[in-house]
Protein backbone atom coordinates (compact mmCIF):
# COMPACT_ATOMS: atom_id res chain seq x y z
CA UNK A 1 0.00 0.00 0.00
CA UNK A 2 1.46 3.62 -0.84
CA UNK A 3 0.51 6.22 1.91
CA UNK A 4 1.29 9.65 1.83
CA UNK A 5 2.03 11.29 5.39
CA UNK A 6 0.81 15.06 5.68
CA UNK A 7 2.79 16.35 8.92
CA UNK A 8 5.23 19.18 10.17
CA UNK A 9 6.02 17.60 13.06
CA UNK A 10 8.74 15.46 11.89
CA UNK A 11 9.39 13.20 14.83
CA UNK A 12 5.97 12.29 14.40
CA UNK A 13 5.85 11.66 11.05
CA UNK A 14 9.17 9.83 11.00
CA UNK A 15 7.61 7.31 13.61
CA UNK A 16 4.40 6.99 11.42
CA UNK A 17 6.59 6.27 8.39
CA UNK A 18 9.01 3.97 10.08
CA UNK A 19 5.97 1.89 11.73
CA UNK A 20 4.11 1.73 8.34
CA UNK A 21 7.14 0.83 6.51
CA UNK A 22 7.48 -2.11 8.68
CA UNK A 23 4.38 -2.94 8.04
CA UNK A 24 5.49 -3.09 4.57
CA UNK A 25 3.92 0.04 3.09
CA UNK A 26 5.45 2.28 0.77
CA UNK A 27 5.50 5.83 2.27
CA UNK A 28 6.20 9.93 1.89
CA UNK A 29 6.59 12.29 3.90
CA UNK A 30 5.35 15.92 3.12
CA UNK A 31 6.11 18.44 6.17
CA UNK A 32 4.05 21.22 4.70
CA UNK A 33 1.09 22.51 3.12
CA UNK A 34 3.22 23.14 -0.82
CA UNK A 35 4.63 19.86 -0.65
CA UNK A 36 1.40 17.50 -0.12
CA UNK A 37 -0.28 19.97 -2.86
CA UNK A 38 2.43 19.03 -5.17
CA UNK A 39 2.49 15.32 -4.16
CA UNK A 40 -1.17 14.69 -4.27
CA UNK A 41 -0.96 16.90 -7.90
CA UNK A 42 1.36 14.15 -8.91
CA UNK A 43 1.22 10.79 -7.44
CA UNK A 44 -1.62 8.33 -6.55
CA UNK A 45 -1.74 7.31 -2.86
CA UNK A 46 -3.94 4.43 -1.46
CA UNK A 47 -3.89 6.36 1.69
CA UNK A 48 -3.36 10.36 2.56
CA UNK A 49 -2.70 10.61 6.32
CA UNK A 50 -2.95 14.42 6.91
CA UNK A 51 -2.50 16.83 9.64
CA UNK A 52 -4.93 19.77 9.99
CA UNK A 53 -2.32 22.57 10.95
CA UNK A 54 -0.15 23.17 8.83
CA UNK A 55 3.29 25.97 8.93
CA UNK A 56 1.84 27.42 5.76
CA UNK A 57 -1.89 25.94 5.16
CA UNK A 58 -4.42 24.14 6.78
CA UNK A 59 -5.00 20.19 5.97
CA UNK A 60 -8.23 20.51 5.28
CA UNK A 61 -8.02 22.26 2.27
CA UNK A 62 -5.66 19.63 1.05
CA UNK A 63 -9.03 17.21 1.74
CA UNK A 64 -10.76 19.65 -0.27
CA UNK A 65 -8.29 19.50 -3.30
CA UNK A 66 -8.32 15.22 -3.08
CA UNK A 67 -12.21 15.29 -4.04
CA UNK A 68 -12.23 18.20 -5.84
CA UNK A 69 -9.87 16.26 -8.36
CA UNK A 70 -12.03 12.74 -7.79
CA UNK A 71 -9.11 11.16 -6.09
CA UNK A 72 -9.58 7.05 -4.92
CA UNK A 73 -7.35 7.86 -1.88
CA UNK A 74 -8.48 6.98 1.59
CA UNK A 75 -8.03 9.90 3.96
CA UNK A 76 -7.47 9.58 7.31
CA UNK A 77 -6.98 12.91 9.79
CA UNK A 78 -4.60 13.07 12.53
CA UNK A 79 -5.02 16.42 14.58
CA UNK A 80 -4.57 17.50 18.48
CA UNK A 81 -8.03 19.39 17.81
CA UNK A 82 -10.31 17.22 19.49
CA UNK A 83 -13.47 19.06 19.26
CA UNK A 84 -16.67 17.91 17.60
CA UNK A 85 -16.81 21.02 15.27
CA UNK A 86 -13.51 20.04 13.70
CA UNK A 87 -14.63 16.22 13.19
CA UNK A 88 -17.40 17.13 11.46
CA UNK A 89 -15.96 19.77 9.24
CA UNK A 90 -13.31 17.25 8.22
CA UNK A 91 -15.69 14.53 7.72
CA UNK A 92 -17.69 16.68 5.89
CA UNK A 93 -15.55 17.74 3.40
CA UNK A 94 -14.51 14.33 2.03
CA UNK A 95 -12.08 12.69 5.05
CA UNK A 96 -13.13 8.90 5.63
CA UNK A 97 -11.68 9.03 9.38
CA UNK A 98 -9.90 10.96 12.36
CA UNK A 99 -7.52 10.24 14.75
CA UNK A 100 -6.82 12.61 17.32
CA UNK A 101 -3.63 12.86 19.31
CA UNK A 102 -1.55 11.62 20.66
CA UNK A 103 -2.87 8.08 19.26
CA UNK A 104 -1.02 4.55 19.06
CA UNK A 105 0.93 3.53 16.08
CA UNK A 106 -0.88 0.20 16.09
CA UNK A 107 -4.18 1.72 15.81
CA UNK A 108 -3.15 4.24 13.06
CA UNK A 109 -2.14 0.95 10.83
CA UNK A 110 -5.23 -0.86 11.91
CA UNK A 111 -7.71 2.37 10.62
CA UNK A 112 -4.89 2.48 7.81
CA UNK A 113 -5.82 -1.26 6.71
CA UNK A 114 -9.24 -0.90 7.43
CA UNK A 115 -9.96 1.67 5.38
CA UNK A 116 -7.85 0.73 2.54
CA UNK A 117 -10.13 -2.38 2.50
CA UNK A 118 -13.26 0.21 2.09
CA UNK A 119 -11.91 2.10 -0.50
CA UNK A 120 -10.52 -0.53 -3.16
CA UNK A 121 -12.24 -4.09 -1.67
CA UNK A 122 -15.69 -2.48 -0.98
CA UNK A 123 -14.50 -3.36 2.55
CA UNK A 124 -14.18 -7.16 2.67
CA UNK A 125 -11.07 -8.83 3.91
CA UNK A 126 -11.49 -11.85 0.83
CA UNK A 127 -11.95 -10.41 -2.42
CA UNK A 128 -12.43 -12.79 -5.51
CA UNK A 129 -11.25 -12.10 -9.80
CA UNK A 130 -12.51 -14.90 -11.13
CA UNK A 131 -10.12 -17.91 -9.77
CA UNK A 132 -7.97 -15.76 -7.66
CA UNK A 133 -8.59 -15.22 -4.41
CA UNK A 134 -6.46 -12.01 -2.69
CA UNK A 135 -6.67 -11.52 1.41
CA UNK A 136 -5.23 -8.18 1.41
CA UNK A 137 -4.39 -8.00 5.14
CA UNK A 138 -2.76 -11.60 5.18
CA UNK A 139 -0.78 -11.31 1.92
CA UNK A 140 -2.32 -13.82 0.97
CA UNK A 141 -3.23 -15.48 -2.64
CA UNK A 142 -4.90 -18.55 -3.97
CA UNK A 143 -5.65 -19.53 -7.39
CA UNK A 144 -8.12 -22.33 -7.81
CA UNK A 145 -7.83 -22.70 -3.87
CA UNK A 146 -4.62 -23.66 -3.40
CA UNK A 147 -1.62 -21.07 -2.25
CA UNK A 148 0.70 -18.66 -4.28
CA UNK A 149 3.68 -18.30 -3.55
CA UNK A 150 4.55 -14.19 -4.21
CA UNK A 151 6.87 -11.90 -3.32
CA UNK A 152 6.44 -8.85 -1.61
CA UNK A 153 6.54 -6.92 -4.71
CA UNK A 154 4.71 -9.12 -7.07
CA UNK A 155 1.96 -8.93 -4.06
CA UNK A 156 2.20 -5.33 -4.39
CA UNK A 157 2.28 -5.25 -8.17
CA UNK A 158 -1.50 -7.35 -8.00
CA UNK A 159 -2.93 -5.42 -5.44
CA UNK A 160 -2.10 -2.33 -7.33
CA UNK A 161 -3.66 -3.64 -10.37
CA UNK A 162 -6.65 -5.49 -9.29
CA UNK A 163 -7.70 -2.36 -7.33
CA UNK A 164 -7.36 -0.67 -10.48
CA UNK A 165 -8.06 -3.21 -12.93
CA UNK A 166 -9.22 -2.43 -16.28
CA UNK A 167 -7.04 0.78 -16.36
CA UNK A 168 -4.10 1.64 -18.28
CA UNK A 169 -1.16 2.02 -15.65
CA UNK A 170 2.37 3.19 -16.98
CA UNK A 171 5.72 1.94 -15.94
CA UNK A 172 6.07 5.33 -14.14
CA UNK A 173 2.65 5.34 -12.22
CA UNK A 174 3.51 1.30 -11.43
CA UNK A 175 7.52 2.07 -10.04
CA UNK A 176 6.31 5.23 -8.25
CA UNK A 177 3.51 3.79 -6.60
CA UNK A 178 5.75 0.73 -5.49
CA UNK A 179 8.91 2.20 -4.43
CA UNK A 180 7.62 5.99 -3.56
CA UNK A 181 10.28 8.60 -3.66
CA UNK A 182 12.98 5.83 -3.71
CA UNK A 183 12.43 6.18 -7.78
CA UNK A 184 14.08 9.45 -7.80
CA UNK A 185 16.94 7.40 -7.98
CA UNK A 186 16.40 4.74 -10.81
CA UNK A 187 16.43 5.92 -14.21
CA UNK A 188 15.16 3.05 -15.46
CA UNK A 189 11.41 1.22 -15.40
CA UNK A 190 13.29 -2.11 -16.92
CA UNK A 191 13.03 -3.85 -13.37
CA UNK A 192 9.19 -3.30 -13.43
CA UNK A 193 9.13 -5.74 -16.61
CA UNK A 194 11.27 -8.07 -14.68
CA UNK A 195 8.45 -8.18 -11.94
CA UNK A 196 5.39 -7.66 -13.69
CA UNK A 197 7.15 -11.18 -15.99
CA UNK A 198 7.18 -13.16 -12.67
CA UNK A 199 4.43 -12.36 -11.30
CA UNK A 200 2.27 -13.67 -14.83
CA UNK A 201 4.62 -16.83 -15.08
CA UNK A 202 3.33 -17.36 -11.21
CA UNK A 203 -0.26 -16.81 -12.13
CA UNK A 204 -0.28 -19.06 -15.53
CA UNK A 205 1.36 -21.81 -14.01
CA UNK A 206 -0.92 -22.19 -11.12
CA UNK A 207 -3.77 -22.31 -14.07
CA UNK A 208 -4.73 -18.82 -13.89
CA UNK A 209 -5.58 -17.11 -17.44
CA UNK A 210 -3.43 -13.94 -17.99
CA UNK A 211 -5.23 -11.09 -17.04
CA UNK A 212 -2.03 -9.06 -17.31
CA UNK A 213 -2.28 -7.28 -20.48
CA UNK A 214 0.74 -5.32 -22.11
CA UNK A 215 -0.27 -2.06 -23.72
CA UNK A 216 2.91 -1.11 -25.99
CA UNK A 217 4.47 1.83 -25.60
CA UNK A 218 2.05 2.86 -22.64
CA UNK A 219 1.84 -0.14 -20.04
CA UNK A 220 -0.28 -2.34 -18.73
CA UNK A 221 -3.44 -3.50 -17.62
CA UNK A 222 -5.44 -5.83 -15.33
CA UNK A 223 -8.77 -6.91 -17.56
CA UNK A 224 -10.71 -10.26 -16.35
CA UNK A 225 -12.97 -9.64 -19.80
Amino acid sequence: MKILIIEDEHSLSESIQDFLNSEGHVCELATNYKTAIEKISMYLYDVVIVDITLPDGSGLNVVSKLKKDDSKSGIIIISARNSVEQKIEGLEIGADDYLAKPFHLAELNARVKSLNRRVNFQGKNTVVYNEITIMPDEHRVFVFDKALELTKKEFDLLIFFTSNKNRVLTKSAISEHLWGDYMDYSDSHDFIYTHIKNLRKKLTKAGCKDYLKTIYSVGYKFSLE
